[in-house]
């Protein structure tokens, strides 16, 4: 390796962005969503970059690691790995604590995840530099293109119209508490973006009102692919009670209740009565929870990856082979983010043949950008996997300086959406399931 391209220098940048008063089962959104932008520079001036987790658990690993990767070949991603490994390793759980991380809400605040999350943040901008040096795509250094675009899906929340503690004008999108009023978020949505699948984020009203809407979409939408996810915020009983009530209108039901043998025993009841196949962001989050998926005679069928949490882009194509080994389906969960997480998860699922269900984003839901030329731009609800070196976007260094502006000032340093819905509802308790 010419030492030119040696390790120099790891820039760790956080930032904050608007967020809407977007309603789910842990409470609701913060005004500001937190995320890290990370920078690798090398002793020519090449920089590779990446966007991240931002809680300040996230920061504290990131910057704890870093070092650690000076010196070395931005091809080097097996040395990485060992290295982020031997420093970040999170400590000795009991199992109370580590059941109790398993129910969370949001997979990637597991301290369990902690040397995954960083992995991948810095594989994906050692993978930008590989890719500048090579002159060839991301997609390229993950085995080639099986797709000349991604498919993305309309991701549709209950809301409020504005936050109780609004630091910024109201969104645009108005309150969406009722069906009707989801229906017209769709619209919008679709006729912005060109989905071509819907999926609604539930576990925040009562089921029958969440599934008025799913019914509400339906006939608004005749043919098109709908699916729910309650954030396993519904018992066994409720979740049959609601996929009852909407026989032949679900393309798949994503975690309605809590844990794998929650979900299991869902999908025995529901063999004997229709074939909507589980799908989950929740139970299946590492390779372990697969092999006890597996072990339980996969009754969730379709995996939705998120490779901030995986451990990257390579091991999301490990998990995609043993996905087809096994004949599930493969997705990927999303969150609150920018253009650097969508162009890569562009770049992953590009590579990955058997994507079989649209991918989830809140990119509609953010109106920030952090990357040069703005907001990426949807075709039919999917976006062209870019052709040109690495990752194929670079910083805007203003929107940048701007955005971690807003993060030395919102205040927030690790995302509550259970203390946000405590200042309208003093005695909600986040309690799951709570229907």
């Amino acid at each position: 390796m010419s030492t030119s391209h040696a390790i120099r220098h790891i820039r760790i940048t956080p930032i904050a962005f608007r967020d809407p008063p977007l309603l789910n089962a842990a409470g609701i959104h913060e005004p500001w969503a937190l995320r890290s932008i990370i920078e690798i520079e090398t002793a020519s001036g090449l920089v590779g970059i990446n966007e991240s987790y931002g809680d300040q658990p996230m920061l504290d690993a990131l910057a704890k690691a870093a070092p650690a990767l000076v010196g070395l070949s931005p091809w080097a991603l097996n040395a990485m790995e060992q290295r982020v490994a031997a420093l970040v390793a999170p400590p000795a759980q009991t199992a109370s604590e580590f059941l109790g991380q398993q129910v969370s809400l949001a997979p990637g605040t597991h301290v369990s995840k902690t040397v995954a999350k960083v992995i991948s943040a810095f594989e994906v901008a050692m993978l930008d530099l590989q890719g500048q040096l090579a002159q060839a795509p991301v997609v390229d250094l993950l085995g080639g293109a099986a797709r000349d675009s991604v498919p993305f899906s309309a991701y549709l929340f209950y809301k409020y119209a504005e936050h109780i503690d609004q630091p910024y004008a109201p969104d645009a999108w108005g309150e969406a508490l009722t069906p009707a009023q989801l229906v017209a978020q769709a619209r919008r949505m679709i006729a912005q973006y060109g989905f071509q699948s819907i999926k609604l984020k539930g576990g925040a009203l009562p089921p029958d009102q969440e599934a008025a809407g799913i019914l509400a979409l339906a006939q608004a939408f005749p043919g098109m692919p709908l699916r729910i996810d309650p954030n396993a915020n519904w018992t066994v009983q409720t979740s049959l009670k609601v996929v009852r009530q909407l026989r032949g209108v679900l393309e798949y039901y994503e975690d309605p209740a809590p844990g794998l043998e929650g979900m299991a025993a869902v999908a025995r009841a529901m063999e004997r009565e229709g074939d909507v196949p589980l799908a989950t962001n929740m139970v299946v989050t590492d390779f372990a929870e697969f092999r006890r998926n597996v072990d339980l005679g996969c009754p969730v069928k379709i995996v939705l990856s998120d490779h901030h949490y995986w451990g990257g882009l390579r091991a999301t194509q490990r998990l995609a082979t043993l996905c087809k080994t096994f004949d599930l389906g493969l997705s990927m969960h999303s969150n609150s983010h920018l253009g650097i997480s969508l162009v890569a998860m562009t770049h992953l699922c590009a590579s990955v043949p058997q994507l079989t269900y649209a991918c989830d984003t809140h990119y509609p839901w953010q109106d920030e950008e952090v990357v040069e030329g703005g907001r990426l731009q949807f075709e039919q609800g999917s976006l062209r996997v870019p052709t040109t070196a690495g990752l194929g976007v670079t910083l805007d260094r203003e929107a940048l300086a701007r955005l971690h502006d807003n993060y030395l000032h919102c205040g927030i340093r690790n995302r509550d959406d259970l203390g946000q819905m405590r200042k309208y509802d003093p005695g909600f308790t986040g309690r799951q399931p709570r229907f």
